[in-house]
């Protein structure tokens, strides 16, 4: 996309088990959480979706992963299984999608996770729509040469995250608000910062 899109972009975020022991490598990983907005390319949010993810394999979560994610065990063990919640997501995803929507996440990771949890449970893939790399739009329309994470990303915009970073929902909303860096015409010099 080489230009701001006049569509409704959908914006996901995910959440997956994870430990700091080397315990859970990348492909044994399994989606915890799903967050997605619908929002405007000017980053004025729509709609909200949020679902915790039971996970099959590794059913109880680390303490690394509750750490870093603020997702409870409990949250966890009273969410539906993937494919209830890939389920779910569609029919949000299908509730605003029109004609050149697209949706986006801060990095490839979740496109690939999406596809490892799908596989593992057979299930269809719950976006019918490009995907885009909203991170290495960023990187290269901001001229900054480097890919970043969303945190820093939001720093450099001189953006305030708002909830908590690694909890999926409050991720996309940040990703969302990010937009206007990422499709839109504004630059990181070009605006003060707002925060104290």
């Amino acid at each position: 996309m080489g230009q701001l899109s006049t569509c409704s972009i959908l914006v996901v975020d995910l959440e997956a088990t994870c430990a700091n022991d080397g315990s859970i490598p990348p492909a044994a990983m399994e989606i915890i959480e799903i967050g997605a907005v619908w929002a405007l390319p000017d980053g004025i949010v729509l709609d909200r979706f949020q679902s915790f993810v039971r996970p099959l394999e590794r059913p109880a979560l680390t303490p690394f992963c509750m750490e870093l994610t603020g997702i409870r065990q409990t949250d966890i063990d009273a969410a539906p299984p993937f494919p209830a919640a890939a389920r779910m997501l569609r029919k949000f995803a299908d509730r605003r999608r029109e004609t050149g929507a697209i949706w986006a996440s801060w990095g490839d990771y979740d496109r690939q996770q999406f596809a490892r949890d799908c596989a593992r449970h057979s299930a269809e893939y719950p976006l019918q729509l490009p995907h885009e790399n909203a991170r290495r739009i960023f990187t290269t329309r901001q001229e900054i040469g480097t890919a970043v994470s969303l945190a820093s990303a939001c720093e450099l915009a001189k953006i305030k995250l708002e909830g908590n970073y690694h909890h999926a929902l409050d991720d996309a909303i940040n990703t969302a608000r990010l937009l206007p860096w990422v499709f839109g015409a504004r630059r990181l010099a070009e605006f003060p910062s707002t925060c104290g």
